[in-house]
């Protein structure tokens, strides 16, 4: 290692140890994040097929479910494909979904803490690809580690059309007519058939990459999350950059409407 290395490690980490005390403990018990930037760079550092830009940032990942665990999370999403990305040319969704799901067999690997659960429409993959996801999710069943949301084949919209649907074919088992329904029906009984179904709404959302908008992420969920923005593309996301979103997420005064 050159002294150059040695002196940066040392700054950043004792950085990091500055905004750990600053974030004085206060950590949000939910994480979700965008996982996004891989395509730019890939092309950035000089990649001509951007499948290398998805297999670094699906090596990213255990590192950065580490950083939430050692932050006490209780709850991690991720975003890895979006119902608009399964629009993309052939060549590269393939080997993207080949990616997603080898990086889900390795959190659900032996010796792994990670519970999982897919969240997603999973109607929509290529049938062999929902069964490996499905498979991994359920070798993690038991576990008492961090819950993690992987979303695969996951829009807002569809999540919300998804959860009306479920709650109106259960009703209709029950004998409940639309009438009756419209009269009880609330937020709860939505809440109640999303993916992220018994768990807390996520309490901070990160963005990477740069861009700042939700493009559909979890749009029931997010009311009341707070949101940080970075101009990191995702496999370029470090420690540090993890670090100051928690101290900002500690930062907030969050009054939810009040």
């Amino acid at each position: 290692m050159s002294v150059r290395s040695f002196l940066s490690d040392v700054v950043y980490s004792a950085y990091g140890r500055r905004l750990i005390q600053q974030a004085a403990g206060r950590h949000p018990r939910h994480i979700a994040i965008m996982l996004d930037g891989n395509r730019r760079w890939a092309r950035e550092a000089g990649f001509t097929d951007v499948s290398d830009g998805h297999r670094a940032g699906a090596k990213k990942i255990a590192d950065f479910l580490s950083w939430c665990q050692e932050a006490d999370v209780e709850v991690v999403t991720m975003w890895l494909l979006s119902t608009d990305n399964l629009n993309r040319d052939p060549d590269e969704l393939t080997p993207l979904l080949k990616i997603i799901t080898d990086v889900t067999d390795e959190l659900a690997a032996p010796g792994t803490p990670w519970r999982l659960r897919i969240v997603g429409a999973l109607d929509l993959l290529p049938a062999d690809v929902a069964k490996r996801l499905s498979e991994a999710a359920a070798r993690t069943e038991g576990r008492t580690g961090m819950e993690v949301n992987v979303a695969v084949g996951y829009g807002g919209r569809q999540e919300i059309a998804d959860a009306v649907r479920k709650l109106l074919l259960q009703h209709a088992d029950e004998g409940t007519s639309i009438h009756e329904l419209a009269k009880i029906l609330d937020v709860d009984h939505i809440s109640e058939h999303l993916y992220t179904s018994g768990q807390p709404d996520p309490d901070l959302i990160i963005r990477t990459s740069g861009e700042q908008r939700l493009s559909g992420f979890l749009l029931w969920q997010s009311a009341h999350s707070e949101f940080w923005f970075t101009e990191a593309y995702w496999p370029a996301f470090r420690r540090v950059d993890f670090l100051r979103a928690i101290r900002d997420y500690a930062w907030r005064h969050r009054r939810f409407g009040a």
